[in-house]
């Protein structure tokens, strides 16, 4: 079996790191999001007709989730349920937050299978695989955020690295025309454009979206 430079098995050691990216990817939503106030839930997002509250709504059913998955519960559905935001939203995203990296942690190779009833009923997915799902969907809704609100987002370089091609591998077909989708058709990409702006029209994000004007 390959080894890395530290004498660990490649397989576990490339699981270690996209662990690890993930739960950056997660705690810069985290940073966004504890700097939304009350009156920003109702705002547009890129995520097509969601507001603010309805993408907090869905980013906090996603963590519950792929947490549940992870600690072997995720064919129940109630794990995934997008419930109405409480009376405290941001503190409730930030606690799915931490369930979900603390869940991860507990998975200890790339192989655990994952029930993901979202993606498919009829079969589960290895653990390296839902992961990179998770990691995708963070980084990119990370950037939904920081637009929604006018805010700076600069991912670390490694973690758009990793992100790119798993953005790559998403089928880009009639399921991100369905009502709730949370990506849409890819869209062409400048040939000079940055990692970020890669991923996002790959996900069918144009990087220039801005809020429309109040």
């Amino acid at each position: 079996m390959p080894m890395n430079i530290e004498g660990v098995p490649a397989p576990h050691a490339d699981f270690v790191r996209l662990r690890r990216l993930n739960a950056r990817a997660v705690r810069d939503s985290v940073a966004l999001i504890d700097r939304t106030a009350p009156g920003d839930l109702r705002r547009p997002t890129p995520c097509s007709a969601w507001t603010l509250a309805d993408l907090l709504a869905h980013m906090t059913a996603q963590h519950n989730g792929f947490a549940a998955a992870a600690l072997g519960h995720g064919q129940d559905l109630s794990h995934w349920s997008v419930g109405p935001l409480d009376a405290d939203p941001v503190a409730s995203y930030r606690t799915a937050a931490d369930h979900v990296i603390a869940a991860f942690a507990t998975v200890e190779g790339p192989d655990r299978a994952f029930a993901l009833p979202e993606f498919s009923r009829a079969r589960t997915f290895p653990a390296g695989r839902a992961i990179g799902f998770h990691l995708i969907d963070y980084v990119v809704h990370s950037w939904d955020v920081a637009r929604t609100l006018g805010l700076t987002y600069a991912p670390d370089p490694e973690l758009l690295q990793a992100a790119l091609p798993i953005a790559r591998a998403v089928p880009d077909d009639a399921s991100r025309l369905a009502p709730g989708s949370a990506f849409r058709p890819g869209l062409a990409a400048d040939h000079a454009a940055g990692t970020l702006d890669r991923i996002l029209a790959t996900l069918g994000r144009s990087p220039d979206w801005c809020p429309p004007l109040r």
